[in-house]
């Protein structure tokens, strides 16, 4: 090989290289995958719900279509009682609520007071056990042996 070539072979090398190097620095990078699907929120307006007057409120973020919904609606019902309204808050009935609390994935339940803090919450499927086991704890601290449950699916 001559030199002349060598020299070409070179600047050809190192011109494709400089172009990568640029081309690479330009090419975006995907965020990761952000949380926020499966999040509960922190507060609700009572006003929004079932028996605003009632000290508790059972609130199940839920889709006609999801069969893990109408699981976790069945054994939140059974909570239903004079100081605990249960709703169902199926996202085609309610649309503007799932849309107002930032509800993207169901199901989400949420245990909120009176005043509508949330005091737990869960998100995906739940035991009948641990849920009424996190609303129990809600009402009387101190009363279960678990008292973090619920508190996963709250946001932060």
């Amino acid at each position: 090989m001559n030199p002349t070539n060598v020299v070409v072979a070179v600047v050809v090398v190192a011109a494709a290289v400089a172009v990568a190097t640029v081309l690479r620095r330009r090419q975006q990078v995907a965020p990761p995958t952000q949380a926020g699907g499966f999040r509960a929120p922190a507060q609700v307006d009572r006003g929004d719900f079932d028996r605003p007057d009632a000290p508790w409120l059972v609130a199940v973020f839920s889709s006609a279509t999801c069969h893990t919904c109408a699981d976790v609606a069945r054994k939140a019902a059974v909570l239903a009682s004079d100081d605990v309204a249960v709703q169902d808050v199926e996202y085609g009935a309610a649309t503007e609520l799932h849309r107002r609390y930032a509800i993207e994935a169901v199901p989400i339940v949420v245990v909120a007071d009176r005043d509508g803090v949330v005091h737990k919450a869960f998100a995906g499927p739940v035991t009948a056990t641990d849920l009424w086991a996190a609303v129990a704890e809600a009402r009387q601290p101190g009363t279960t042996p678990e008292p973090g449950l619920g508190d996963d699916g709250r946001s932060g």
